[in-house]
């Protein structure tokens, strides 16, 4: 009998053993097996858009070359003077891990006609809300300015894009955005602010389904549980969470030419530091400007690979880019400006973790510039051999920051005319 109870007992730990080793070695859905070489593919764009701009300014083909600024996403599209009669090129013009984010490229225009936002469950044809719950790809185009104040969260379906361009377009209120178990969304050109808690009510998902909703966190954007996302030109602060957070296996996902001001806890990374399945997360963080008034978490990373390219970080209170539960953070040709107080000049910050734990995690800085006393803490183990492929592409000097940023956050109206081109 007792050797019959050790030979299950030990069947039961050897098949613990192989499901928790199972479980270690997830892989999320769209999470890319060479992450490498989506960097090196990211300075290859910019790379690109540098030379073709400096060629035409040699050239003095100045009605181009005053357009294009090395950005490889802006000069993908906004230097076509028709971009409006093409509104669905943008989808082609991503960069990074969400590169493969769709949107509703291929679908129907939706015109938003009402600003209203009253019935979360019944959406009325032509708000915001009724667009995107709907099954099919969409691309949602505003007509005119619009203040869109929102009840509850906006729970979105798959396959939208959210243009704002042509218009100035505000989103808040209660939520705000929730792209909750859902892939392919592009979020441009909009300016999400002043979002606050709300639910414990019945929100729609879908034209088939609605259900009860318990109180959101109020984040700005909420990234749950999905895949191949793309927020691009938006400016956002004044959130009672996050601007932005990506947690619950997300993955694929880039973040560009955003401005954050004005917020504590500006954007998580990671569910927490024991939710394994986040170690398959991967983001990239592209040509943004973290502006004035933001306190901490620029990103704060939980596992996972994050690429942090080409921003510009003017200021912060307590630190830029954090982590804990051993992220990769791979930050490169950015300008980190330390603010005045001498105990705040450190870029980065591990969270509730010792030296000792910390030392091995692949935190690297490469072509950065430190300005005002800034500075990187550096870690890992082999951490020469392990970023050698990401960085057989030179990242373009930080030197460059102005002219690649120089249109983050929504972009305004004026100047070119930006009508809906439909």
């Amino acid at each position: 009998m007792l050797t019959r109870t050790c030979i299950a007992l030990i069947s039961l730990l050897a098949s613990f053993s192989l499901a928790k080793a199972a479980y270690l070695n997830l892989t999320l859905p769209g999470q890319h097996p060479n992450p490498e070489e989506v960097v090196q593919e990211v300075h290859r764009r910019v790379n690109a858009s540098v030379v073709r701009r400096e060629m035409l300014q040699v050239n003095q083909r100045e009605q181009f070359s005053s357009c294009l600024t090395g950005n490889p996403i802006d000069d993908c599209w906004k230097c076509d003077p028709d971009w409006p009669k093409n509104r669905q090129r943008l989808a082609d013009c991503a960069i990074g891990f969400g590169q493969y984010a769709l949107g509703g490229k291929g679908g129907e225009y939706y015109i938003v006609t009402d600003s209203s936002d009253d019935d979360a469950v019944n959406p009325k044809p032509g708000t915001l809300r009724y667009a995107v719950i709907q099954p099919e790809p969409l691309w949602i185009v505003f007509p005119s300015n619009m203040l869109i104040k929102l009840n509850q969260e906006l729970i979105f379906n798959s396959y939208k894009t959210l243009d704002g361009r042509g218009a100035n377009v505000h989103i808040t209120g209660g939520g705000c955005i929730t792209l909750q178990y859902i892939s392919n969304v592009i979020i441009h050109n909009v300016h999400i602010h002043h979002c606050v808690q709300s639910g414990n009510t019945n929100v729609r998902s879908s034209p088939t389904h609605y259900g009860y909703r318990t109180k959101s966190d109020g984040d700005g954007i909420s990234i749950f549980g999905s895949k191949d996302i793309w927020v691009d030109h938006c400016s956002l602060s004044h959130c009672k969470d996050g601007l932005i957070d990506a947690v619950m296996g997300s993955t694929g996902i880039t973040i560009s030419n955003n401005y954050f001001s004005n917020h504590n806890e500006v954007m998580l990374l990671g569910h927490s530091d024991d939710y394994l399945p986040d170690s398959g997360m991967q983001v990239t963080i592209a040509f943004n400007h973290f502006g004035e008034n933001l306190v901490q978490r620029m990103p704060r990373c939980r596992r996972g690979y994050i690429h942090v390219v080409n921003n510009d970080f003017t200021a912060w209170e307590m630190y830029a880019i954090g982590g804990s539960g051993n992220p990769t953070i791979n930050s490169q040709g950015n300008r980190y400006t330390a603010p005045t107080n001498r105990n705040a000049k450190e870029v980065t910050k591990r969270v509730d973790t010792g030296e000792g734990q910390w030392r091995g995690w692949n935190w690297r800085s490469e072509g950065d510039i430190m300005v005002n006393g800034a500075f990187f803490v550096a870690s890992g183990a082999g951490v020469e051999i392990k970023y050698e492929k990401a960085y057989s592409v030179e990242p373009k000097s930080a030197v460059l920051i102005d002219q690649l940023i120089m249109h983050a956050g929504a972009l305004g109206v004026g100047g070119r005319v930006l009508g809906l081109g439909l």
